[in-house]
């Protein structure tokens, strides 16, 4: 149904819902409910009707969810899952519900949240103990897939940014994950939230559910073409912009700086924000006052503190000093961390980011321009965005409490082009969405973990499951039968699965690789490469064969300049390798890939070999987010691996296996495993203390506080915390001093704030 336009106000003090309840809402400042809201609970949203709640950004959808989520644990008992597509995501809204924290429930006790997103080897039992629980799609699958006793009794799931169905690489994830939940217990109450839906009212249909749709916002959005001057509106408006900088992005980001309000630049790719940013910081910088450059040299002065140093992180805390700043996914996430709460907190005016900004956190700005309706992806070359991936950029524009109204802006360099871009985006449709379950890829660990977890038990239970998909309610289920055909065959044919007359059953090889939660073809791989092993046995034979599978993605794949060294360094170490390297000639899609996995290979050998952050970025072209990705996918295929290896009894390797996992997860060389397990201590100050002669943990038991403070980066506070874990005794003379520089400390940090 389309949302209406009624004269009357819903005020939070009427709605159907516990007293206790109503009041946290009224004392967090909740008084009258916006349009969409009010049409949600009309709808029966609050009576357990399922809803898709189609509506744009902060125009009030996750106070829907809140109060339906609360009510139905207050009422009702049972718990509530929140399904996000990122970890940043969930985190958000895991701090939004914590103001229920402590609220009654009808047996005496008290809402109890949590957030899990990580480990995809466990049920993760201690959740049992909770009653609204954040998780990611991935690990609300990896729980399923555990059996985990307690998902039993959930009674409400609420799926946020359910637009993600159209995405080739997670939707199918999240598609499987409510169809499992809806087969589990058709009683759940659904909740699907995203700003953008054309065809709300057929993912209405297939989960059962009532459809709100509406473009109300609570700060109005104008979407417009920039060209030659001026932004011409929608609306047949138009705004001229004063032509001072050279460049047309710059000209009307400073326009809207002038008068008081923030941009978000969306650039097609992280050199290109990064450039701007640049550009940016230099015009800005003359616009500060003294204030304000105070404030902005200590969060660039934090921002070098955060983290190892890198050229990256030089060049973002170079231009917050000016109020400019940028956001991709290269950077380490202490940095994303620290510039999102500047733009928030008003420091930062013009943040210039790539487009997975718009899928993350919640982070508004008065104007958004993108810069560039191309996108670059390895392997396709450039292309157009597609109109749900404009909406969604558009959905940033306008702050709740500080706009009137919001801008997206594109730009245009002829009046053919604004004209297309006009008719393409501003005035066009988002497309509808479309299940990508249907791709062996994607489907093949998903009929795995149907079988292994005892949700079907014969071939027609498995097509049954799968009949309820998404993907089989857009099509004809009986196109989904082939490829589950195909990938059956292959799960019985590699050990997997097991036919017994008519019912299936996974063996202890399949169950495994379903826990572990990695492709079965990449339990193939690592299953073979560890019965054929080459003789020399190393660090870099691991390392290629995690490399070699499929859930190593995205691949590192190598610069030209770089084809040739890698060719080299395949040769000269080919005795240690898993896999022979292609024929250039005659394989060529094999070859390019070899090469991408030689260069993850090394870029690992280089992180285990204590190289720092900023060496690799300026050796292999990995930015810090990039390499954390890296390590922790090897980190978890290494332990899948071992996991494996232990199962087919190559117990020879354990060991050597899970050195190396711990060394890839704290970036380190063998000697200092024993240090880098103390808390506080890292990859660099564990190779301090050890240059410094304290190489095991004796030694540091046996030193005193005043010589470990001694040691570059130990400080009293590290010190005493060292010794407490380690032991030995610290004297009173060493107990006073440490007290007195505690004291110094503070009052150092009183003055700064």
């Amino acid at each position: 149904m389309k949302a209406g336009e009624e004269a009357f106000v819903l005020k939070v003090s009427e709605l159907d819902i516990p007293t206790n309840l109503k009041q946290v809402l009224l004392q967090s400042g909740y008084d009258d409910l916006y349009p969409p809201q009010k049409d949600a609970i009309n709808a029966g949203v609050l009576e357990g009707r399922n809803l898709v709640l189609a509506s744009p950004t902060a125009s009030g959808k996750t106070l829907i969810a809140e109060l339906c989520v609360m009510k139905n644990l207050l009422t009702k008992g049972g718990k509530a899952l929140y399904l996000t597509p990122l970890r940043a995501l969930a985190s958000e809204k895991y701090a939004d519900f914590n103001k229920y924290s402590g609220l009654v429930k009808q047996d005496g006790e008290t809402i109890k949240v949590a957030i899990s997103t990580g480990e995809y080897d466990s049920a993760d039992q201690w959740l049992s103990k909770y009653d609204v629980i954040f998780a990611t799609n991935e690990k609300a699958d990896s729980l399923l897939r555990h059996r985990a006793r307690w998902i039993g009794d959930i009674s409400t799931v609420v799926a946020d940014e359910v637009h993600l169905l159209n995405e080739s690489e997670r939707g199918p994830t999240l598609e499987v994950v409510l169809t499992r939940l809806r087969h589990i217990n058709p009683k759940i109450q659904f909740l699907a939230l995203s700003a953008t839906i054309r065809n709300a009212e057929e993912v209405a249909e297939w989960l059962g559910a009532v459809p709100v749709t509406t473009e109300w916002r609570p700060v109005p959005l104008r979407e417009g073409v920039y060209c030659n001057g001026e932004i011409h509106f929608k609306d047949g408006s138009a705004r001229a912009i004063r032509e001072a900088c050279g460049d047309h992005v710059l000209d009307i980001a400073l326009d809207v700086v002038d008068s008081g309000g923030q941009v978000l630049i969306f650039s097609e790719t992280r050199k290109a924000s990064v450039e701007m940013a640049k550009k940016t910081s230099r015009v800005l910088k003359k616009t500060l006052s003294k204030q304000e450059e105070r404030g902005l040299a200590l969060l660039s002065k934090k921002i070098i503190e955060t983290g190892e140093k890198t050229r990256l992180s030089e060049d973002l805390a170079e231009q917050v000093r000016y109020g400019a700043g940028f956001h991709h996914a290269g950077l380490a996430t202490a940095h994303r961390r620290l510039v999102e709460d500047a733009f928030r907190n008003g420091r930062i005016k013009i943040l210039s980011a790539t487009p997975t900004l718009a899928a993350g956190v919640n982070l508004p700005a008065r104007t958004v321009i993108i810069s560039s309706y191309m996108r670059y992806e390895p392997g396709y070359g450039r292309y157009p965005i597609s109109v749900l991936e404009y909406k969604q950029l558009c959905g940033r524009a306008g702050r709740p409490r500080y706009d009137k109204f919001g801008e997206a802006v594109l730009i245009a360099i002829s009046g053919d082009e604004q004209d297309q871009l006009m008719e393409n985006y501003v005035l066009a449709e988002p497309e509808r969405l479309w299940s990508k379950l249907a791709v062996e890829k994607v489907l093949r660990p998903h009929v795995l973990a149907t079988i292994a977890t005892g949700y079907v038990h014969t071939e027609n239970g498995l097509y049954e499951f799968f009949g309820k998909t998404f993907y089989a309610f857009q099509y004809d289920p009986k196109m989904i039968r082939t490829k589950i055909g195909d990938i059956l065959a292959y799960l019985c044919k590699e050990g997997m699965t097991e036919f017994e007359r008519e019912r299936i059953h996974a063996t202890e090889f399949g169950r495994k690789v379903s826990e572990l939660y990695i492709d079965p073809v990449t339990a193939v791989i690592v299953r073979d490469g560890l019965r054929s092993r080459p003789k020399e046995i190393t660090d870099l034979t691991f390392l290629h064969l995690v490399s070699h599978t499929p859930d190593m993605a995205p691949k590192l794949y190598p610069r030209r300049r770089e084809a040739d060294e890698l060719e080299l360094f395949a040769e000269t170490r080919s005795i240690e390798l898993m896999f022979r390297m292609p024929d250039m000639l005659v394989e060529q899609a094999e070859y390019e890939e070899f090469l991408a996995e030689l260069k993850c290979s090394r870029v690992l050998l280089d992180w285990i070999d204590e190289t720092s952050e900023d060496g690799i970025l300026n050796r292999h072209k990995v930015e810090p987010g990039d390499l954390l990705r890296l390590v922790e996918m090897a980190d978890w295929l290494l332990y899948a691996s071992h996991e494996l290896a232990e199962l087919f009894g190559h117990k020879e390797l354990l060991s050597e296996m899970g050195r190396l996992r711990l060394r890839i997860e704290t970036g380190v060389k063998s000697e200092l495993i024993p240090l880098v397990k103390l808390r506080g201590i890292g990859r660099v100050r564990a190779r301090t203390l050890y240059n410094a002669g304290y190489k095991t943990i004796s030694d540091m038991r046996k030193a005193s506080v005043s010589e470990l403070m001694k040691v570059p980066l130990i400080g009293s506070t590290l010190s005493k915390k060292i010794k407490e874990e380690v032991g030995g005794t610290i004297s009173s003379e060493e107990w006073k001093m440490l007290k007195d520089g505690e004291n110094v400390e503070e009052q150092r940090l009183l003055s700064e704030y």
